[in-house]
């Protein structure tokens, strides 16, 4: 009997863990799906993304503090509606892994010839002074630092992308394909490319781009919450973003791992206490925030405009790149809020679920920072190794492998115990 009890336990286990998961890639599966665009400002990527994210607060019986779970709000943002062509030496390229175009880059055609800027110019004093003394006003100036490593000299490669030069463009060589946002258009064209693409040994380009300003785009957080039994009025609070990149062209930014992982946790967690709520001292709320690709905006306007008081919340969650865990997780803040994290520690160990918590100091780059400003005590929790995609084209559905979902799902389900349980 007490064999078949264990198996029985051990079944229903199995099952859950493996219902979480499958739930978590059907909704990062949506969510970095060609339909929602990379969840940005192109083909209503951000609308559909939200539209999804309220339907299943509703499914899941979350409460909507007001009418609605939407905190609307809008900010400045430059896009790329159409597509685009840059062509080198005559041949094209392919946007995205070849090369992409800077955030902040302006409407552009025309034939440039490429001037070439490497170490062996910068370097050399008399080199430099002659080089500065041209017009490449109708000139590309293809920006290769090769060979730099030196940190003080890598810094002025950096700045070299405000374009000294007062060139019609630049190519920054780099070794990998990072994209951004951009609240503003500046008035020369930026290009990043790969060191290794034919954008090497350009000498023409042959750019055709339009760009589409707008100083005002509409966007939403959403917001619901479960009750809670004991004191109510008091908050723990899970927060993840769902937007990101979108599209720019004809090509567009997946954003598996960040963040439709993180939204997917997000939603996991509101799935399991919607279920299991009769334990619950303190509500719990979830938040899923938009604008954190363009400094954290959706996140800095909730804390401006709070739904409920931020002295209330007990404890605060962010959720940002959960897809992977092969070396474990980081937590930021774990130096600033110390009984906190060796709760999160022991429970780990305890548990035998994650390779490694790894403890980091406070940073400014995600959801958590403005409300950890706001005196909010506050974790940032994102997992480490497996794949390495990041802000390009392939963050994708396909190869995110939620690796270690299940365990930093455990992980926080206990943690949140702890906290209604005032063990720290």
């Amino acid at each position: 009997m007490i064999r078949k009890n264990l198996y029985l336990l051990f079944l229903l286990i199995t099952c859950t863990s493996f219902a979480q998961k499958d739930y978590a890639r059907k909704v990062v599966d949506t969510l970095a799906s060609p339909y929602m665009g990379g969840r940005g400002y192109v083909d209503k990527g951000n609308e559909r993304a939200a539209a999804y994210l309220d339907a299943q607060f509703k499914s899941l019986g979350l409460m909507p503090f007001g009418n609605s779970y939407e905190q609307k709000f809008d900010y400045p943002v430059n896009t790329y509606p159409s597509a685009y062509v840059v062509s080198v030496n005559g041949n094209l390229t392919e946007p995205g892994a070849d090369y992409i175009i800077m955030p902040a880059t302006p409407s552009a055609k025309g034939n440039y010839k490429v001037v070439r800027f490497d170490r062996s110019i910068l370097n050399d004093s008399n080199k430099l002074k002659e080089f500065f003394t041209k017009d490449y006003r109708q000139a590309f100036i293809l920006v290769d630092d090769s060979g730099a490593t030196d940190k003080k000299e890598k810094q002025v490669w950096e700045s070299i992308s405000s374009n000294p030069f007062k060139a019609k463009g630049l190519i920054i060589l780099c070794d990998k394909l990072t994209e951004e946002t951009s609240q503003t258009v500046s008035d020369y064209v930026l290009l990043n490319a790969l060191r290794k693409s034919p954008f090497r040994y350009a000498t023409t380009v042959s750019i055709d781009i339009k760009n589409k300003f707008l100083k005002s785009f509409p966007t939403q957080n959403l917001i619901g919450y479960i009750k809670g039994n004991v004191q109510p009025d008091s908050f723990i609070v899970f927060t993840a973003h769902y937007d990101h990149l979108g599209k720019m062209g004809d090509i567009y930014f997946p954003g598996a791992n960040d963040n439709a992982s993180g939204t997917a946790m997000l939603l996991s967690l509101a799935k399991y206490y919607a279920q299991h709520h009769d334990s619950l001292r303190y509500s719990i709320a979830f938040m899923a925030f938009s604008g954190e690709e363009i400094a954290l905006l959706g996140s800095k306007y909730y804390t401006e405009h709070p739904l409920f008081p931020l002295a209330d919340i007990r404890f605060l969650i962010n959720m940002d790149i959960m897809g992977t865990g092969d070396e474990g997780i980081t937590v930021v803040n774990a130096t600033i809020f110390k009984s906190a994290f060796d709760d999160m520690v022991k429970i780990n160990d305890q548990q035998h679920l994650l390779k490694l918590v790894k403890p980091r100091g406070e940073t400014a780059n995600s959801d958590h920072y403005f409300f950890y400003k706001a005196k909010v005590p506050s974790f940032f929790i994102y997992t480490m190794g497996g794949i390495k995609a990041y802000h390009d084209i392939y963050d994708r559905r396909e190869t995110l492998p939620l690796t270690n979902f299940d365990e930093v799902f455990k992980l926080l389900r206990s943690f949140t115990g702890d906290i209604n349980q005032r063990k720290f």
